[in-house]
């Protein structure tokens, strides 16, 4: 050692030299003294000095455990877009959670819920646990102790993370690599609460990216899209006490399941165990049979922030619920719903929300429920509305009525634009609010006979029931069915009914869904109703009628009636010309989903959710008559006159003005600034073309044909299309006859993409290719045609086949023209 620095060290003082033994932790008093202290289930403290927000955790078991809680995240912030996916009041699924003191550390462990034992035996519990990983979501450091073991965690990294996993959704929207700024991020103290039986954390957060935005979506909802800043919520929720009886799932039923596996059920016996999502509903006296007292009734609250009228017609959609449970034996009143009051807040676990969101553009509505994952009990139902939904419906009564008449003033008491927003803003509310009870859609609920005016099911997506008047006006005053509907009283009956004690119960439910079957009502959810795929010829989304062909043929008729009225009445004075081309969109297009809804009869297949004995028809393809019927129905959307505007309406829609761009409500244009009446009926004829040349659709009508030889053919339908699409006279310099060359054309890329598409069966694949190449001889051995514009097509025609015919592999089908989006016009995306 140099002897400088040895001298040094002498002068030091003792404590200096040698470390000092580790001094003992804080108090939790000492430590959070000068601190914000807020008391609630998991207390916080505030050091507003330093940032730091610390988490108490109260107790901790002889194993070294804290109590199980439930823990969720949520987004009170929103991007304001459908496209991001990211909306205020949205809300991940609960996970089972506790804390685990180990030595200085404290764990946040995810134990493994999908996989138990219902055995009481600790060597099979420890056998199953021992089996499947769990998972460590986070560590702590001890920063203070009281001898009864209580601890305080430093807990702001853990608060200040992406736990809503923004990030993801930005990459798979494909809006650039953003990531958590630190040094822009905090904690929201006006949003950070302790409650009795629950703790709530939010975190403003901000996501930058270094290098340019990829996409359009944040640059339209944020002031710098370089930094993107949002909030974050956290929860830890008290799990309900015993009590609570969870109810067996049945596919009939109309329920969400959970579900876990149990490695202690008997051989032969299922290992997936299934349960209803459902609130717990208790009789206060065990014995009643009939109008029964709740011990604490269902209370559901409105956002204080939706607008009037607005606000009571949620409150009337959610209130028609009481109607079921009073149908499943409960008293009046056991199913309440009001006005959210002024000083409670929604963030506390004890209220159900109905929660209004503003977008940048129409977007998904939510009906989500924090349920406990362990008995599918659910804590606390919390609904997201969007409130442009409303606007879309309007817009579409103001293309329907085209109302603005000169000298005619519209007050809300006479505005039957606003009386149809009231009623779907109704049933609405009635539908988001059944998911958080625990029901799933019922798309085939509309295929029940029924009157117009009721509803058979809120848990369907309605279409607005439109009728034409004597003096051949659109009527809207009975566009939505008003209270709850029969299904959902029989859903309601199964998870909700209380059964006095000794019944069987599993019998008892059966003799429910029996009942409800022999009636002929049917459940039908998501997966069955995909527009393009779907095979049930009853499960649509936004129909209408009992016969889907009859009602396309119907709205049909409603909207040539309507376009024959449709002028600058459809828009108020004083507004650009240009934006009565965007009203047109939702006229034009008013057929759409009750097309989709006729193409889902053509190789269709009429089934229910089966059990074993329960007495259910089996399978059946739908009826070759039927199919056909619907060919018919669907073909006339293909052809000119449905399709050609008339030259009066196309004089009066200027380019869009300074100020007013395109937005994705418009319809396409190949003509610059101008309006595009041709791409406007491509776009029409590929809504058609899509669903009606879908991959899964092809391969069955090959098989069904094959099964039943008088059902449609394949091979048939592709020459229906064509033979459709081509008809028009030579000589045919009119619009109409640009139309139907465009929507010819449009027809041939859709067959080559079913040609190639490899999702489609070798034998769909290779009857169209034959229909492509018999198309192509037809033209080649047709007398010469002597019209300019209709040889300039059919020589297009040829070369396009020729290029497929020389190598299908590098052959690449043109993308059908992009159609405004018809979503959501009253929709939602559920739990």
């Amino acid at each position: 050692m140099r002897p400088a620095l040895f001298l040094l060290l002498l002068s030091l003082p003792a404590a200096a030299q040698s470390p000092k033994p580790d001094s003992p932790a804080p108090t939790l008093a000492e430590k959070t003294k000068p601190m914000q202290h807020m008391p609630g289930l998991l207390p916080l403290d505030w050091d507003a000095k330093s940032g730091t927000l610390y988490l108490e955790i109260p107790h901790f078991d002889a194993r070294g455990h804290s109590p199980d809680l439930l823990y969720t995240h949520s987004l009170p912030y929103g991007t304001g877009s459908n496209d991001l996916g990211l909306d205020r009041g949205q809300t991940a699924e609960g996970i089972i959670v506790h804390f685990e003191r180990v030595g200085p550390k404290v764990l946040l462990v995810q134990p493994n819920q999908d996989f138990r034992t219902s055995s009481a035996d600790p060597a099979e519990q420890l056998a199953v646990r021992q089996s499947f990983p769990s998972s460590i979501l986070a560590g702590f450091k001890v920063a203070a102790e009281d001898p009864d073991g209580a601890v305080l965690l430093d807990a702001t990294d853990f608060f200040l993370r992406d736990a809503h996993q923004v990030t993801e959704s930005l990459t798979r929207a494909q809006q650039g690599s953003y990531k958590v700024d630190p040094a822009r991020s905090t904690i929201d103290l006006t949003s950070t609460k302790a409650f009795p039986r629950n703790t709530e954390v939010e975190a403003i957060l901000t996501f930058t990216t270094e290098g340019p935005p990829k996409g359009r979506f944040v640059r339209d909802v944020t002031p710098d899209p370089h930094a993107l800043t949002l909030h974050e919520h956290q929860s830890f929720i008290e799990l309900p006490g015993p009590g609570f009886t969870p109810r067996r799932f049945d596919p009939r039923a109309g329920y969400f399941p959970s579900s876990y596996r149990d490695y202690s059920a008997p051989l032969g016996d299922a290992l997936d165990q299934r349960f209803i999502l459902r609130h717990r509903l208790i009789k206060k006296n065990p014995a009643c049979t009939k109008s029964c007292e709740a011990v604490t009734p269902i209370q559901y609250y409105i956002d204080r922030g939706a607008p009037e009228p607005i606000r009571t017609a949620l409150l009337d959609g959610a209130r028609w619920w009481d109607q079921a449970f009073q149908a499943a034996g409960w008293a009046p009143g056991t199913f309440r719903a009001d006005i959210l009051p002024a000083d409670a807040d929604p963030m506390d676990i004890r209220y159900n929300i109905v929660q209004w969101v503003h977008r940048y553009t129409r977007g998904w509505s939510y009906g989500e429920a924090i349920a406990d994952p362990r008995t599918g009990e659910i804590i606390k139902g919390n609904v997201t509305l969007g409130s442009l939904r409303g606007r879309q419906d309007y817009r579409i009564a103001e293309a329907l009525l085209s109302p603005y008449v000169s000298g005619r003033q519209i007050t809300p008491a006479n505005d039957p634009m606003l009386a149809m927003v009231l009623q779907r803003i109704r049933q609405l509310s009635a539908h988001e609010i059944g998911h958080t009870l625990g029901l799933a859609h019922n798309f085939a609920a509309s295929a029940f006979p029924h009157v117009p005016t009721e509803s058979v099911s809120v848990m369907d997506y309605p279409h607005p029931y439109i009728t034409l008047g004597p003096n051949g006006i659109p009527d809207l005053s009975h566009a939505y069915g008003v209270n709850i509907g029969l299904w959902d009283k029989v859903a309601i009956d199964y998870g909700y009914r209380a059964f006095p004690a000794k019944t069987d119960e599993k019998e008892a439910l059966n003799q429910i869904l029996t009942a409800s079957a022999k009636t002929g009502l049917q459940f039908i959810t998501d997966e069955d109703a995909r527009p393009f795929s779907g095979a049930h010829p009853n499960a649509h989304l936004w129909d209408n009628g009992t016969d889907p062909s009859e009602e396309l043929n119907r709205i049909i008729g409603v909207r040539t009636a309507a376009l024959a009225r449709f002028n600058e009445n459809a828009i108020k004075p004083g507004t650009p010309m240009s934006e009565l081309s965007d009203t047109l969109v939702v006229l034009y297009l008013l057929h759409r989903y009750q097309t989709e809804a006729a193409i889902k009869q053509i190789g269709g297949l009429d089934y229910r959710y089966n059990l074993r004995g329960d007495g259910q028809p089996n399978p059946q393809i739908v009826d070759p008559a039927v199919q056909q019927k619907a060919i018919t129905a669907v073909l006339k959307t293909l052809t000119p006159d449905f399709l050609t505007l008339p030259e009066s309406l196309l004089k009066v829609l200027p380019p869009v003005p300074p100020g007013f761009p395109r937005t994705q409500e418009s319809f396409p244009s190949e003509t610059g600034l101008t309006f595009d009446p041709i791409a406007t009926a491509e776009s029409a004829a590929d809504l058609t073309l899509e669903v009606l040349l879908d991959p899964a659709r092809a391969s069955r009508l090959v098989q069904y044909h094959m099964r039943e030889p008088k059902a449609p053919s394949l091979r048939g339908l592709l020459e229906s299309i064509s033979k459709t699409t081509a008809e028009r006279p030579e000589g045919g310099h009119t619009m109409s006859s640009e139309v139907e060359r465009a929507v010819e054309f449009r027809a041939l890329e859709a067959m080559f993409k079913l040609a190639e598409d490899p999702t489609a069966s070798t034998q769909a694949r290779a009857i169209a290719q034959s229909h492509i190449n018999d198309v192509y001889k037809a033209f080649t051995t047709a007398a010469p045609l002597t019209d300019t514009a209709e040889a300039i097509h059919r020589t297009a025609m040829m070369t396009r086949i020729a290029q497929y015919q020389k190598d299908p592999t590098k052959f690449t089908p043109t993308k059908p023209q992009e159609a405004p989006p018809g979503m959501p016009i009253g929709d939602d995306e559920s739990m």
